[in-house]
Order: structure tokens, then C-alpha cells, then sequence
């Protein structure tokens, strides 16, 4: 109905990301507020540091870090503001209040399963979510394997990985197991993808989490990047911005890790994530053909240089 000229924005994860995306263009100023002391805390960090010089600098985008939204009072478009007010997330102590002309809260989702009748069957939430075994069976209790014969839950309701395309791998999964054919869904090999200019995607663990891996089993990890900006293609299209970051194992050559930032990143990290679920070796994709000239080089020049090869 209106284009808000002044938009709070409380959480900065990928819906909070891409809902600025879309305002700036639309010509808001965006403010973010966010609970810890970082913005976008859910990337890997050098995706982070660059989703920020893409994504936040250029824009009309400001943010508050380390604070709540304690109190949002609505307001009446053209007739008085939306108020909030923030306290310090340690303290707890009040630090400002916003006048705003739109407020968004992407904090996350609540899970819609009340009057379900769980209760009656025995069965125990996590805050609402379902819990479920590898074959999506429901459980009666978090840390009590046994399943309830002939109830499965998939999607947003288990909590799992509440992406749309998750819930569909997990449903047919619980069909593969329900006709005794098992299956389990390894959520570690499924992507995820964040649609702002340039987009962001990843499939597999963090850096920080390759690391902590690396640390407790006793290998080395490695790291290659491949870039947009060495890319005939999006330099054809004027998007020479952004990497492409691929993590492994360098004892096993296993591959642990993409994160991409750039355009069209959301189709690229679908490669990668095929590879890992297939077990691909970093060794092995470094030795296929990539088409020429196509965004999918990036990855190529990554894959090549994990292995000690250039691409060039």
C-alpha cells in the first residue's frame, strides 16, 4: 500500500538481509536491530565481512548491535510513528528508542502445532517443535529414541532445517521409510541460499565449524577461493563482485564446506552441494570440465587450486 520511508529491521539473518535488499531499492533508509554484537551472525565470517561491504555499506542502512527490541509500539502510517525501544542484551538496561514508519520482525518462527492433541499421545515438544528420529518418525521425548508407530513429521513443525526445500527431502524421505525403504536425510548436505543483490548461498559447515572439527579429530583443513572478479562472465555482466570459498579436509581431500557470494550464487552452490552428497573429493572436482565461459569457473578455479592446479 505505501513504500515506508524509514523501516526497523530486528534480526539480520538471511529473511532480515533480503527484506533490506528489497527496501533500499524501493528508495527506505534501514535500520537493524540485532541481539548480538555482530550483524548477519549466521554466516560464515569472511561471507560476512563481505555481505557487508556488498550488502550494508553501499546502502542507505545503519544498524544497533548487542541490543533487544524490549517494546514495539504500533504506529498509524502518516499520523505517528512506530515506537522501540532497546536495552543492552548484557545489561538489560534501556539504551534508545526508534521513531519509526515500519517495523519488521525477522527474529524467526514459531511453530504452529498447538491443539494438535501431542499432549494426549505423550508426546513432548522442544518449544513447540516436534521432535523427530533420523527416518522423521515423531518421538515422544527428545532424548527417548522410541518412536510412535505410524506418525512422521517433516518440515518447519521438526525444526530441523526450516527451508522449504528441506521439508521436501524430508518428506520423501519418510515415504522412502514408511514403504521399508530406509532412508535418513543428511541436513549437512543441504544448501541454503539468501536472494539479495549479489546472492549469498552455502551448503556445509563454517569456517569457525571447520575449524572446531579440525581441532577435536585431529586434521588439517584447508581453504581455496575462487573470484567473480577472475570471471569472464560476470565481468560481461558488470558483477566482478564476490567469491566463492571451499573448505576440506587436506588429509582426505573430503569436501566440509562452499560459501559463495556473488551472482547467482543460489544456482552455483547447487554443484557443491550435489558433490558432497555424492562424496565427491575436492581432488575429483578439480579434474571435471566446467563449462566456458559460465559463473561455474569460479568454482573450478577453487576446486583446482584446493590441489595445488590453476585454472589458468
Amino acid at each position: 500500500e505505501f513504500v515506508p520511508q524509514y523501516v526497523a529491521i530486528i534480526g539480520s539473518g538471511y529473511i532480515g538481509l533480503e527484506f533490506s535488499d528489497v527496501y533500499t531499492a524501493l528508495g527506505s533508509e534501514v535500520t537493524f536491530i540485532e541481539a548480538v554484537d555482530t550483524l548477519m551472525p549466521t554466516f560464515d565470517p569472511e561471507i560476512r565481512r563481505l555481505a557487508d561491504r556488498l550488502l550494508i555499506k553501499p546502502r542507505a542502512i545503519d544498524s544497533r548491535v548487542g541490543v533487544f527490541a524490549s517494546e514495539v509500539t504500533p504506529g498509524i502510517p502518516g499520523v505517528k510513528p512506530v515506537t522501540i525501544k532497546m536495552i543492552d542484551a548484557k545489561t538489560k538496561e534501556h539504551v534508545e528508542t526508534l521513531e519509526v514508519d515500519a517495523c519488521l520482525v525477522a527474529t524467526g518462527r514459531v511453530p504452529n502445532t498447538l491443539g494438535l492433541g501431542l499432549e494426549a499421545a505423550g508426546i513432548e515438544t522442544d518449544r513447540g517443535f516436534i521432535q523427530v528420529n533420523d527416518k522423521m518418525q515423531v518421538v515422544k521425548k527428545k532424548d527417548d529414541p522410541a518412536a510412535v508407530q505410524g506418525l512422521y513429521c517433516i518440515g518447519d513443525a521438526n525444526g530441523k532445517y526450516m527451508l522449504a526445500h528441506a521439508a521436501s527431502a524430508q518428506g520423501i524421505s519418510a515415504v522412502e521409510n514408511i514403504v521399508g525403504r530406509p532412508h535418513v536425510v543428511n541436513h549437512n548436505h543441504i544448501p541454503a541460499a539468501c536472494f539479495t543483490h549479489p546472492e549469498i548461498a552455502f551448503v556445509g559447515l563454517s569456517e569457525e565449524q571447520v575449524k572446531a572439527k579440525a581441532a577435536q579429530e585431529g586434521f588439517q583443513y584447508g581453504k581455496s577461493i575462487g573470484h567473480f572478479r577472475a570471471n569472464s562472465k560476470a565481468l560481461a555482466e558488470n558483477e566482478g563482485d564476490g567469491i566463492a570459498k571451499v573448505l576440506y579436509n587436506k588429509d582426505t581431500d573430503e569436501l566440509l564446506g562452499v560459501h559463495i557470494i556473488g551472482i547467482h550464487a543460489a544456482d552455483l552452490i547447487q554443484e557443491c552441494a550435489n558433490a558432497m552428497a555424492a562424496g565427491s573429493t575436492v581432488r575429483q572436482l578439480a579434474m571435471m570440465t566446467h563449462t566456458h565461459p559460465t559463473l561455474s569457473e569460479v568454482l573450478d578455479a577453487a576446486f583446482k587450486g584446493a590441489v595445488g592446479m590453476s585454472a589458468h
